[in-house]
């Protein structure tokens, strides 16, 4: 059950009603942390996401002596105090550097989290491309998911990578798409694992995910149709995943439940034809024919059967046949003229 506060003023009663839950919900903010010890290209990484997601963001740059596997209880604060349902939060050490851990709250407590681990080698910011053009604030991008591994039907660090990215790029809904809008394409691919470690633990046998943000371009083809061409237009990110705290069964399924709404639900089965009849179809199972009862009949008795009654006279003549073979003569009795 949500917890239920009563307003004490008008200002936090439209506060309350805000953060309140909706048939059709908000969109959902991202707030950006940094830790103690933060590599200066964990904080370019940052940056460059915060820049992509502007108008649904909020940074901080002050150090936040936090461990989010450790104890999430500082994250949770900060989610609720600035209704931001999206954390990421970027950290360095010996052990783990240019770590960016994603995390995501329901009703401001922790749903689940996965470490993001950057390669440094391969990274390039938005500011190291030289494009014509830059992206304008709070477009939305397409999002293109390559490789096996999002595809795993049972649920791994993959595919949850796959949901925490789709809803970080998301933005707000929309019921019409205007082709014109459409500037920039988010490709995640995932590469084939090629070590052949036995330790799922071990980073070198997981797949390496590369993100790339690509421009769309038009140009005239002399068709009706354009051609479409891309170019890179940054930030450039190759990942590891790391460590993972799955989501709780329970709060996951009030996470995904969805209000009652006065649409009328698509009934399964059901159709109608073209002049205007309701038509149904029942599903049945395998029906067991040999124990069905009919209708009583002398016609079906088994007497009746003339296929049976000439089995049965075939035995008959044979078992006759047999009988006069294995009757014993009868000596004829010799009688007395008179």
């Amino acid at each position: 059950m949500l917890r239920q506060i009563k307003p004490r003023t008008a200002r936090s009663k439209r506060a309350l009603e805000k953060r309140a839950p909706k048939a059709v919900e908000n969109p959902k903010k991202a707030l950006f942390l940094r830790g103690t010890t933060c590599s200066q290209i964990t904080q370019d990484a940052l940056g460059d996401l915060f820049a992509m997601r502007q108008t649904l963001a909020k940074r901080f740059h002050k150090k936040n002596p936090i461990h989010p596997f450790e104890d999430a209880s500082s994250l949770t604060f900060f989610s609720e105090k600035n209704d931001c349902s999206l954390i990421l939060f970027g950290s360095s050490s010996k052990k783990r550097p240019h770590t960016i851990t994603f995390a995501r709250t329901f009703d401001y407590k922790m749903l689940d989290m996965l470490e993001f681990n950057l390669d440094a080698t391969t990274f390039r910011s938005i500011s190291q491309f030289k494009t014509s053009n830059k992206l304008p604030v709070g477009v939305r991008p397409l999002l293109v998911f390559a490789g096996t591994a999002f595809e795993s039907p049972v649920p791994n660090e993959f595919t949850m990578a796959k949901s925490m990215l789709i809803d970080f790029f998301k933005g707000e809904t929309s019921d019409k798409i205007d082709v014109e809008g459409l500037r920039s394409v988010v490709v995640v691919s995932a590469d084939e694992p090629t070590s052949t470690s036995t330790n799922p633990d071990d980073p070198g046998s997981k797949p390496v995910l590369h993100l790339r943000v690509y421009l769309i371009r038009t140009k005239r083809s002399g068709q009706k149709l354009p051609r479409v061409e891309v170019e890179e237009h940054g930030p450039r990110m190759d990942f590891r995943l790391g460590r993972m705290q799955e989501p709780d069964a329970d709060m996951l399924k009030e996470a995904l439940r969805k209000a009652k709404t006065s649409e009328e639900r698509t009934k399964k089965n059901v159709s109608t034809d073209v002049i205007g009849d309701k038509i149904g179809r029942i599903h049945m199972g395998k029906l067991d024919l040999s124990q069905l009862q009919t209708r009583k009949m002398k016609g079906l008795k088994r007497d009746r059967d003339p296929h049976l009654l000439d089995d049965d006279d075939d035995d008959v003549m044979e078992v006759d046949d047999e009988e006069e073979t294995r009757r014993p003569r009868q000596k004829k009795k010799r009688g007395l003229d008179i």
